[in-house]
Parts: C-alpha cells; sequence; structure tokens
C-alpha cells in the first residue's frame, strides 16, 4: 500500500520496503556521535514520527509532547524505542530535547534531509524561508522494514491529522484508549485562561498549559488556530476553542 506523496512530490516509500541506509550525525550529552540505520533499526520495533521542524508550533505544543506522554503505552505494547526525526542540525535538536525536556523520546537530527529525501518525503517550505523540510509523518519499523505508514494528507499548510501519537498507539495496541491529550494555551495574567483552568479541573480533566510566551507567542496561536486570542484548547488533537467554547463543549460532555 502507498501513501500520498506530499505536496506532488516523490512517491512514499512503501510498505513492506527497508528503511533508507542513512548515518546520522547527532549529539547527545553535549559530545558528537554517529547513528546508522542499522543501529536504529535491526532486531527492533521502533516507531518513527517525523516532522517539519525543532521549536514549531505544532510540533513543540503536541506532536513530541505527546509521543513522550504516552512512552509507557508504547513499551508496554512492545515497542523498543520512539524516534523523532526532523530535518534540522544536531545543536537544534539537542537545544530542542532539553527545552522539551524529552525523557522517553529519541530526537535524531536529519540534518542534511538525506532520510526524508530517500523516504519520498522530503518537501519545499521555501516559502516560509525554512527550505527543505520533512513532510509530517509516522511509521511503524520492524527490523528495518517498514510495516505501517501514516501519512499526513497531501494539502496546504501543515496537517496533523494521523501522524499523532494516538492514531500509532491504537494500530500497536488494538483496543487500548488512553485519556485525551488536552491542552490549553495561555498567557500570564489572562483571566479567561484562569476561567478555562478551572473548568477544566472542576470536570476532573488532565491537561497540558502552555504558556504562549514559550513558543513565540501570539503569532504561534495565530498559525494554529487562525486566532489572535488566549485561551485556546485543543481536546484529542481537536481546536475547542476560547473560556466560553469550553464551557459549552464541557456541558455538553455532561449532559
Amino acid at each position: 500500500m502507498h501513501a500520498s506523496p506530499p505536496n506532488g512530490g516523490p512517491r512514499v516509500k512503501p510498505e513492506g520496503t527497508r528503511v533508507p541506509d542513512i548515518t546520522f550525525h547527532t549529539r547527545e550529552a553535549g559530545a558528537w556521535k554517529d547513528i546508522t540505520s542499522q543501529e536504529l533499526f535491526a532486531g527492533r520495533k521502533v516507531i518513527v514520527f517525523a516532522l517539519p521542524g525543532a521549536f514549531t508550533p505544532t510540533c513543540s505544543a503536541s506532536h513530541l509532547p505527546r509521543y513522550e506522554e504516552l512512552a509507557g503505552e508504547f513499551r508496554k505494547a512492545g515497542i523498543d524505542e520512539i524516534v523523532c526525526m526532523s530535518v534540522n542540525d544536531c545543536f537544534v535538536m539537542e537545544a530542542w530535547r532539553e527545552n522539551q525536556n524529552a525523557k522517553n523520546v529519541r530526537l535524531i537530527p536529519d540534518g542534511n534531509g538525506e532520510f526524508a529525501r530517500a523516504m519520498g518525503m522530503l518537501t519545499d517550505k521555501s516559502r516560509l524561508g525554512f527550505g527543505d523540510r520533512s513532510w509530517r509523518y509516522s511509521m511503524l519499523v520492524v527490523d528495518g522494514v517498514i510495516e505501517k505508514m501514516f501519512v499526513e494528507p497531501d494539502v496546504d499548510g501543515d496537517p496533523y491529522e494521523v501522524s499523532d501519537a494516538d492514531t500509532m498507539l491504537a494500530y500497536v495496541a488494538p483496543g487500548h484508549r488512553a485519556a485525551p491529550d488536552v491542552v490549553i494555551f495561555t498567557r500570564s495574567g489572562c483571566g479567561h485562561c484562569a476561567r478555562a483552568k478551572k473548568a477544566l479541573e472542576a470536570a476532573s480533566v488532565r491537561y497540558r498549559e502552555i504558556e504562549i510566551a514559550s513558543i513565540g507567542g501570539i503569532d504561534a496561536v495565530r498559525a494554529m488556530t487562525g486566532r489572535d486570542t488566549v485561551p485556546q484548547v485543543f481536546i484529542g488533537g481537536t481546536h475547542i476553542g476560547s473560556a466560553d467554547e469550553l464551557d459549552k463543549h464541557l456541558a455538553q460532555d455532561a449532559a
């Protein structure tokens, strides 16, 4: 089964074929370390998710944090490692790992885009000033062979619909249901943000709070939601909206 090519680009490497043979130039604990595809994948079950860039809004707010959060569930399902790849250099990826406090996901820099290109997943983001980047996707690799891929649809922008951790968990552990990922974007001193958090707490809903100053301010919120206000709430990857919209959503759930 072939996935859709990104933005009319080359054909995506199909399921049932081997991952590209690449040497990744990484930094771990402040030291240089070369890692090969053989070392990453041979004799192991590995989940890879690739994304457009470190420190970008969706990648920092949802994609990486949810895989980090569900790492224990993936281990129970027999997964040996979770790998995040991005066409960024090793210094950027190391800084992002520290910024995100990522302890359960291994961040691998595809600095020259060799892996993304060989996967058929390199896409041109020049209009944003990013140059060549990876299309967003996830895959399960078993002993170096691609068993399953979830590739985001070939539409404009940065779709985030199927490469998420919950979709992958449903594939590797059918029937398992993790608590939905609830994220609230806030700003210090915002009364409506405080009201939204109280509403979630009153409904016994666990959530992650992201102060927008840490991800680029209101511009990052606008990029994800098209809105210029906070709070903005996401539940299970679905944009719920403001404090008022959250109240309506919680009331519908309680009905």
